[in-house]
């Protein structure tokens, strides 16, 4: 039970950080933002290579490693 909120906290934090690089996609034209949103893989793209912002290094760990630790730690609680 503690796992699977943990994991659904961490989603939650996995997901407010992607919304701010989509937010940076849609700001920079529609075009980028709409291939960040639709194509598989495009944000991780766009995360290193165009997105600017002076806390960047927390946002790219708070996405890829909040993510990943959901995922796991979901995973276990679905196999307890």
């Amino acid at each position: 039970m503690a796992l699977s909120v943990f994991s659904l906290v961490l989603m939650f934090a996995a997901l407010i950080c992607a919304l701010l690089v989509l937010r940076h996609a849609f700001r920079q034209s529609i075009g980028t933002g709409v291939m960040a949103l639709l194509i598989p893989f495009f944000i991780i793209y766009y995360a290193f290579a165009h997105f600017e912002h002076r806390q960047k290094g927390p946002i790219l760990a708070g996405f890829f490693g909040a993510s990943v630790a959901a995922v796991v730690l979901r995973a276990l609680s679905l196999s307890i």
